[in-house]
């Protein structure tokens, strides 16, 4: 009984697999150019697109706080050397003094827990970024198409929520393009519109 064995010459050849990166549109997409496709959870989004935005305006209200605060701290401060030098009495001095005892105090209290206040409000941002697969899937394909930033900006995620295309490196070309017309899965697109030639 003869069996049918094909040489490495003879086997058929496999086809090429399409590059996952760099595949050209169809010629009459005018010269668009395909850096990464994928698809998004658009219930999870939508989920995530308030919590995003929830915990950047947390981050940024205890910045703006923290910047109120050492701003107060400063103008009593320097607001106390005038009316030490302008006023006469025992009464002044104590006055004096407490303020300058009070203002080392709330230096020295933001300076020890400013830190632990920043990073409790970014580690609730760095949560959010966890726990939502599609933006771990958006900030892989920025990385990996622009380079930078090392971690892709929570409001370029919502802006590619709110607006459906955001330039992500206007000098390059680079756009997102989000497709919404399949509720069940939203894709993204980024692609690089090549200039065309005159």
């Amino acid at each position: 009984m003869s069996k049918n064995i094909l040489t490495a010459s003879e086997a058929p050849a496999a086809p090429a697999p399409l590059p996952k990166y760099g595949r050209m549109l169809s010629p009459e997409a005018n010269g668009i150019l395909v850096l990464e496709e994928f698809t998004i959870d658009p219930a999870a989004a939508r989920k995530e697109q308030h919590g995003f935005g929830a915990a950047m305006a947390s981050v940024a209200l205890t910045m703006r706080r923290l910047v109120a605060l050492r701003l107060f701290i400063a103008v009593v401060a320097i607001a106390n050397l005038p009316l030490f030098l302008l006023s006469s009495g025992w009464e002044i001095y104590v006055y004096s003094l407490t303020v300058v005892v009070g203002v080392h105090a709330a230096v020295s209290w933001l300076n020890r827990h400013e830190p632990k206040i920043k990073q409790r409000r970014m580690l609730e941002l760095h949560l959010h970024r966890e726990k939502s697969d599609n933006y771990r899937k958006v900030r892989d394909a920025v990385k990996y198409v622009i380079d930078a930033p090392a971690r892709m900006n929570e409001s370029l995620y919502l802006e590619l929520l709110a607006a459906k295309r955001v330039a992500l490196h206007l000098a390059m070309g680079t756009v997102a393009l989000l497709d919404t017309s399949d509720d069940t899965a939203w894709k993204v697109r980024i692609i690089r519109e090549l200039p065309v030639a005159a």
